[in-house]
């Protein structure tokens, strides 16, 4: 019986002795396909060959491919591990053929190897051909069927419809019909009472596809009309692990050795035997499978995170650690020692993984245990949200609680599902589904970020003091670690503060956290569920000692100036503009500020003025403020206070008042307008149907301003010889240079009609084609002007190619007559490849092309590499 590691070493050997080139698996992360997550095929790797992007370094090819399925065809995540065969991870032996052997060497080669090779009882295979498309115009593969019949009886040759047995790449593009190779490992008691030929394609866990063997012959159009490939490509994928689990006899995936060394340490760990406990078994087989999957990823550079690829991997390993916590008694950290048997198992077909112990290793433990915290707090909450679900008489708990265990405490829909289905209850997923949307909708305008899980030092809730001090002492509740695009930040949350909290447009407060032992910065404040967040570059080492909280006065002083200032200009743009005027949102800073309204038109100049003069008017009054802290709403309203846009209101508000200035607000503002100083309108301009945008600045900042318009005025009078009239000096100069300018385009479309004159004398035809080429200094686009005029004088079997340099910079481009690309040769795919001589890259539609680069001293040779490629 072969062992895992021989049947994969077996099939490369088998493939390489028909002439293939084994290459290594592609990362299972994929990078720089926006379509794609993750490997799922083993032909991802090939895809720019099969779509001739690219030209195939070796024709044939084969390999073991690791992939990764999370959903699809009979694959959702969720029924990983409770039936025998479907797995995240997994590897998919391949071979392919690029333009090379077709239909019947791959049938006779897969079955030289299943039964000649591996000796596969025969009787037990079954094959499944396309049926045909009569709407599409195709028939039956009987080509197909007809190699088959020289191994297999007709009744082990199936008919297959368009959705097993007609592969696509996508809406367009390369596809064709296959052949899946179906095996039926049931008992031969079984096998007597009912033919497999029944049951493949229906389900049965011992009547499964092994193989498929696809056939790309045609390229769908956007039309989604067929027409022939020129050349047909070969792309077989067999599941490695049910090749495995035909050769050693077994029923199960999981009960081979591909998979038992890992179940046996984890009952081991566990204390338990698999193959004694339902439930224990199926937990046993989603963390065999998943630590594949976990480490795998963590290898090929997708760290779990809670955006993307990287969600995917961590709620995969979340599943897992879920399955150890409930079914297998595992209250810490468990899935990082299970590294060493995976490394021997698989380390020496993907070295990688020898390579990368140490940081998968730290990732996973990490992982499990923030989630281990997570899902015992997860689990409390739940367990009291069913009960009084319960209570209720219910058996649904709503979508919205579901969401709050999701959102805090990073509680994956599936867990709770899972956990509810134990305990006879469902959840609403239609609100779920509803929070879920909102809360994406928030996440388009922030950046992504990696979230880890809260530790909690002491019980409480923040008191915000900041309206009355800008020190205060205070103490830490709880902590976590975050992290966005390379930068790793904590986030502390204090028993009281006087930072205030990024809100109602008003950026967050900047400080530090003193202590007896250290001083820690700042470096914003934030508010998530209405909750003040201190955002930190390293935590303090003595997390637990009191500390003063102090803001940086001089920042939140120039935010508040801005903040009153919004209010003023508010008021003044209704005056001026009209009562249709209503706030749509605004951004405070210690630098400026900015204030969105609506509004159906340009604000003028004039316009702009007016409400300058009448704001700073307000500030030169020194107009003090009046706070109404805590009132009830009518009592605001009373008091004619402007509700601002995006802020929610509870029955007791505050409301900020500068004279007939009066706003709901809970932002910072100045004691009275004249500490403002003075506003200078900076920009007006429209930010969407309706809505207009002002940019501001106050105080310092518009003398800053007026000091660079002062230096800027006065740099341009001495480049213009301090001339007495600046705007009639500088149309002066603009005029010379526009004529300047239309005597270079004269003479340059002069030099373009001599050189293109001279290179229609020096047209050399080469095996019927006319050739143009040259290697000289100049701008690109000129040499598509020449290009194109002499693509109109030779219409037919043209070749002109280009190498020039522009600005010291080397430029490859290529023209061909519609006939030469009606041929097939393709401007892009050529240029494409040549440019790598110039260490660039480029490219273009299949009559015209570019590619610029680095390297000038390699544009002769790129020149030559085009005519090669061209088969000139």
């Amino acid at each position: 019986m072969l062992t895992a590691k021989e049947t994969r070493d077996s099939f490369k050997n088998f493939f390489e002795s028909k002439g293939h080139q084994i290459v290594p698996s592609a990362p299972m992360v994929i990078k720089d396909d926006p379509t794609l997550m993750f490997t799922n095929a083993g032909m991802n790797q090939f895809k720019d060959i099969i779509l001739g992007n690219h030209p195939a370094k070796f024709h044939r090819v084969a390999d073991s491919q690791k992939c990764l399925r999370v959903s699809g065809k009979h694959n959702d995540l969720e029924e990983v591990g409770h039936d025998t065969y479907h797995h995240t991870m997994f590897e998919m032996l391949g071979n392919w053929s690029f333009g090379d052997y077709f239909k019947k060497e791959a049938i006779n080669w897969a079955w030289e190897y299943l039964v000649d090779v591996l000796k596969l009882n025969p009787e037990h295979l079954y094959a499944t051909v396309f049926e045909g498309s009569p709407e599409e115009g195709l028939s039956r593969d009987d080509e197909a069927a007809s190699y088959w019949e020289q191994f297999l009886p007709k009744d082990h040759i199936i008919n297959g419809n368009k959705h097993d047995n007609f592969w696509e790449m996508g809406d367009t593009g390369p596809c064709g019909p296959c052949s899946e190779i179906h095996i039926d490992l049931r008992p031969a008691e079984e096998r007597a009472k009912t033919s497999g030929r029944d049951l493949v394609n229906h389900d049965h866990p011992q009547v499964i596809e092994i193989w498929n063997l696809v056939f790309m012959q045609y390229n769908r159009k956007a039309d989604s009309t067929l027409e022939p490939l020129p050349a047909k490509v070969i792309d077989t994928g067999m599941g490695f692990e049910r090749l495995c689990m035909a050769l050693q006899g077994k029923t199960s995936n999981y009960d081979t050795d591909v998979f038992q060394p890992i179940i046996k340490a984890i009952a081991k760990m566990a204390g338990t035997e698999y193959g004694k406990n339902t439930q224990n078994d199926i937990a046993m087989r989603v963390i065999a499978d998943h630590i594949r999957t976990i480490a795998f990823s963590i290898t090929d550079g997708q760290l779990p995170s809670n955006a993307k690829a990287g969600y995917v991997i961590r709620r995969i390993l979340r599943r897992a650690v879920r399955y150890g916590y409930t079914f297998l008694g595992q209250k810490q950290a468990f899935m990082y020692k299970l590294l060493p048997v995976l490394i021997d198992n698989m380390g020496d077909a993907y070295p990688e993984l020898i390579a990368q112990k140490g940081l998968i290793e730290k990732v996973i433990k990490e992982e499990e245990e923030a989630f281990l915290r997570t899902l015992e707090t997860g689990i409390r909450l739940l367990d009291k949200t069913m009960a009084d679900t319960k209570a209720a008489g219910k058996t649904e708990i709503s979508g919205k609680d579901a969401f709050t265990l999701y959102d805090t405490f990073g509680f994956p829909l599936d867990l709770t599902e899972l956990i509810l289905r134990e305990n006879g209850m469902t959840v609403n997923t239609e609100e779920f589904d509803a929070e879920m949307q909102q809360q994406k909708q928030r996440a388009r305008n922030a950046a992504a970020v990696e979230t880890g899980d809260w530790i909690t030092l002491k019980e409480g809730t923040t008191e915000f003091v900041g309206y009355d001090y800008t020190e205060y002492e205070t103490s830490i509740l709880r902590y976590r670690q975050v992290k966005q695009k390379s930068q790793t930040l904590y986030q502390i949350v204090l028993d009281k503060t006087p930072f205030y909290a990024e809100s109602g447009g008003q950026v967050g407060d900047t400080g530090v956290l003193v202590s007896e032992f250290e001083t820690i910065e700042v470096v914003d404040t934030k508010k998530e569920n209405s909750l003040p967040i201190h955002i930190v570059k390293k935590l303090p080492e003595h997390l637990e000692a009191p500390m003063m909280a102090c803001v940086d006065t001089d920042k939140r002083a120039a935010c508040a100036a801005n903040h009153s200032a919004t209010h003023l200009l508010d008021e003044a743009l209704r005056e001026v503009l009209g009562e249709h005027v209503e706030q749509k949102g605004s951004l405070v800073t210690p630098d400026s500020l900015r204030f969105d309204f609506s509004h159906f038109q340009k604000v003028t100049d004039e316009e702009i003025r007016k409400v300058e003069h009448m704001v700073n008017a307000k500030i030169r009054a020194n107009v003090p403020l009046k706070e109404y802290r805590n009132i009830p709403i009518e009592e605001a309203k009373e008091l004619g206070a402007i509700a601002l846009f995006g802020e929610k209101y509870g029955d007791h508000v505050r409301v900020i008042q500068f004279g007939s200035s009066v706003e709901f607000c809970g932002g910072i503002h100045v004691a009275a307008t004249g500490n403002i100083g003075m506003i200078k309108i900076v920009s007006e301009s429209s930010v969407a149907a309706g809505v207009r945008r002002i940019e501001a600045f106050t105080g310092a900042r518009v003398e800053e301003m007026l000091d660079t318009v002062q230096d800027t005025l006065n740099d341009l009078k001495a480049l213009f010889n301090n001339a007495p009239d600046l705007g009639i000096a500088i149309r002066k100069y603009i005029e010379e240079n526009a004529g300047l300018k239309k005597q270079v385009d004269d003479f340059m479309k002069e030099k373009e009609a001599a050189v293109k004159e001279r290179l229609l004398k020096s047209v050399q035809e080469v095996n019927g084609v006319k050739l143009i080429k040259f290697c000289a200094p100049m701008p690109a686009e000129a040499v598509k002007n020449i290009a194109f005029q002499l693509r109109g004088e030779i219409t037919e079997n043209l070749l002109f190619v280009a190498g020039t340099v522009d600005n010291g910079k080397p430029m490859l481009t290529v023209m061909f007559s519609d006939n030469l690309v009606a041929g097939g040769l393709k401007a892009g795919n050529l240029v494409k490849e040549a440019a790598k001589l110039i260490q660039g890259g480029g490219g273009g539609q299949p009559h015209f092309a570019t590619a610029g680069g680095k390297n000038p001293d390699g544009l002769n040779a790129a020149v030559e590499k085009v005519i090669e490629l061209a088969g000139i």
